[in-house]
């Protein structure tokens, strides 16, 4: 199958390593994956904080780059979950009525990660091997908004040698929510406090998501801890296989 993928705005600038690994684990499955390079951000930041109309010039963008795409997928269940749910909404006192017919008939065809493998293509094993104990966090949007399911949990269940153990109150948010953590930085950080101790509960070495954003605030907490708990995005754990270690250790 062709797909483009759609990278964000998060993982191009501080996570690039989501979108190697994406690409990497798509093409082992046969895929031809094409980058538009003209591609930005999905406007979440505009929509989440009242500036919709900003975030009309980017999704104009998005249409304009990913038209002729098969399938569009995306490392990132926060962005796919507002283009999904946000954009039209957006759009709807525009009068721009051939943008809103664009962006229905594109909607249907973006995908995230997880979601592209077991609900698009029927894969739950898509041969990774990860010696590591690994705890899942379901991020809000993940959850809530995409509403992924047990997607993520059924990929990484067929990962060779991963340990996957349950996370402890896995349904509270880590408190990130972009803006909400610099406005409301006390309740945030009681919310990661929560989170991080759920996350050590289970002697995980590895806490991954389906979000680069939740994971560098959980990431962040548990360095500054120095507990030695790593966060890694789903996306690296599938990409990887026997090759990438040696003697259990990462190459």
């Amino acid at each position: 199958m062709r797909v483009a993928l759609f990278i964000t705005c998060y993982n191009d600038t501080l996570f690039p390593q989501t979108g190697i690994a994406t690409v990497r684990l798509l093409e082992r499955l046969g895929h031809t994956v094409e980058f538009p390079e003209d591609q930005t951000c999905c406007g979440q930041m505009h929509s989440n904080t009242g500036y919709g109309d900003e975030a009309i010039p980017l999704i104009r963008r998005f249409v304009k780059s990913f038209r002729d795409a098969e399938v569009i997928v995306s490392p990132s269940s926060s962005c796919v979950s507002n283009i999904r749910t946000a954009w039209l909404r957006t759009l709807a006192d525009t009068g721009d009525e051939a943008l809103k017919r664009d962006v229905a008939e594109i909607v249907p065809r973006v995908f995230e990660l997880s979601q592209f493998l077991v609900d698009k293509l029927g894969i739950d094993d898509v041969g990774a091997y990860y010696p590591r104990r690994v705890t899942y966090h379901p991020t809000c949007n993940s959850l809530r908004a995409l509403k992924v399911g047990d997607a993520p949990m059924r990929l990484l269940a067929k990962v060779r040698g991963l340990d996957l153990v349950e996370l402890p109150d896995a349904r509270e948010c880590c408190g990130f929510g972009g803006t909400f953590a610099v406005k409301n930085e006390d309740t945030s950080v009681a919310m990661l406090s929560d989170k991080m101790r759920s996350v050590l509960g289970t002697r995980a070495e590895i806490c991954t998501a389906l979000d680069s954003s939740c994971l560098m605030h959980i990431g962040g907490g548990l360095h500054r801890l120095r507990s030695g708990v790593r966060t890694v995005h789903l996306a690296e754990i599938l990409a990887s296989t026997e090759k990438d270690f040696i003697h259990g250790e990462r190459r």
